[in-house]
């Protein structure tokens, strides 16, 4: 699907003042808050919006950071050293956002769901429940890994067998280790060419802190996130709304634009 950015999203709406209040919903004291699997962030009534639901599968070779992309969307601490992920871990983030065309503010409650490769290649049912109902895949690669880009091809490939109504986004991780990359910049753009996925970049640390130098400051780091965020919004309210027919599907051959 090709979405250019900003076509469907207001990208920088989040930092308006009536943003900032419904970003107020899912912070509390700059903190982020974290919800269960039935909690969802409590609107007042003059701010009532409609939650839009998505279950995303996150892959990616084992070690390019998969788990800490999640945690740092959700706004937890990202883990210091890698640890292979047991089985599936899901995790909910919600992301208030405003429609370009309606200008009608939707609150996205994204589901991921991650899993180590070791348990996909151990367990022949985890990758079909993981792409159960799913409707949409993060294909991770490390900038520091060339092995795990050069990879996605066929990740691609093997991930997406049999079901092609998923959004395919690809995200490179460890970009704030970019001055070590083993990815150009001419890299992503063949395989932009190619493949017509957006590819995102998403660094891999901890954001800024609050005073007491423990606790993540919540709003400096949705700040970070925000494109992948809004980039995962509009991909995937654009795919519902080409599903419904209430707009016309994208003409083959049109490149994807690139959410950097």
């Amino acid at each position: 699907m090709a979405v250019s950015t900003g076509s469907v999203i207001v990208p920088d709406w989040h930092k308006s003042p009536e943003g900032k209040e419904y970003l107020a919903t899912i912070l509390r004291k700059n903190k982020r808050k974290f919800f269960g699997l039935i909690e969802r962030p409590v609107l007042p009534p003059q701010m009532a919006a409609d939650t839009a639901s998505y279950k995303i599968f996150v892959s990616g070779k084992s070690g390019v950071g998969k788990t800490a992309m999640v945690a740092k969307l959700a706004g937890l601490e990202v883990p210091s050293a890698h640890h292979e992920t047991t089985g599936i871990q899901t995790t909910t983030v919600y992301w208030p956002a405003k429609l370009r065309d309606s200008g009608r503010a939707l609150i996205f409650r994204f589901h991921f769901w991650d899993c180590g490769e070791a348990a996909l290649k151990k367990f022949d049912h985890i990758l079909p429940a993981c792409k159960e109902k799913a409707d949409g895949i993060l294909f991770l690669f490390s900038f520091t890994d060339r092995s795990s880009f050069d990879d996605l091809p066929s990740q691609i490939s093997r991930v997406t067998e049999g079901s092609e109504n998923f959004v395919k986004i690809v995200i490179g991780s460890k970009f704030d280790q970019f001055m070590h990359t083993d990815v150009t910049e001419r890299d992503l753009a063949e395989f932009r060419r190619a493949w017509r996925l957006p590819v995102l970049r998403m660094k891999s640390v901890n954001g800024p802190r609050l005073a007491d130098g423990q606790t993540l400051d919540g709003r400096a780091g949705l700040a970070h996130v925000a494109h992948v965020l809004n980039g995962l919004a509009e991909h995937l309210w654009y795919q519902d709304q080409v599903m419904a027919g209430i707009v016309p599907a994208p003409q083959p051959g049109t490149e994807e634009t690139s959410l950097c």
